[in-house]
């Protein structure tokens, strides 16, 4: 439908808690759609509502071209004592990562965009994509999973490269 503006780092927007979705209708479609849009125009694997400054519980990720999960009202319901590392970054900080250590398996319950509710045993990348969205919705951006010091590194450039 339409490719919509990102916040950008450090927009306010992304500090906030998403709240969750209770309407399952032609909105949330609308809304999906344009995630979905905004997801590959980034581009990216994973957006959040959060990301377009919508405050709604939902993301979408396209981990395998042509194949889009969408998740709304997601929550974690456990983690593996098991971590792994990955590369991390954002859609409203392009061009910049860094390695962040996460659980290398979750399971989470979510809805789909009719409000039916699932659970999914996720691993690997897969895991790490949704746990990064999902702080995301909690307003944890994903730099919060850094050390002080990476974390005001990686600042430091990101504001040197957004000056004109």
């Amino acid at each position: 439908m339409a490719i919509r503006p990102i916040l950008p780092y450090p927009h306010a927007g992304l500090s906030e808690i998403c709240a969750p979705v209770t309407a399952f209708d032609d909105h949330l479609q609308n809304l999906v759609t344009d995630l979905i849009d905004t997801m590959r125009a980034a581009p990216g694997v994973g957006i959040t509502a959060a990301h377009i400054g919508i405050k709604q519980r939902v993301f979408v990720l396209e981990l395998t071209p042509g194949t889009v999960l969408t998740y709304v009202n997601p929550e974690i319901i456990t983690r593996s004592t098991q971590t792994m590392r990955h590369m991390e970054g954002s859609v409203s900080m392009p061009g910049f990562t860094d390695e962040v250590e996460r659980p290398d398996k979750v399971e989470v319950r979510f809805q789909d965009i009719s409000g039916a509710e699932h659970r999914q045993t996720a691993e690997g990348f897969h895991a790490i994509c949704i746990q990064h969205e999902i702080d995301q919705l909690d307003g944890i951006f994903w730099l919060k999973r850094l050390s002080k010091l990476k974390r005001d590194r990686l600042v430091k450039k990101w504001e040197k490269s957004r000056k004109p």
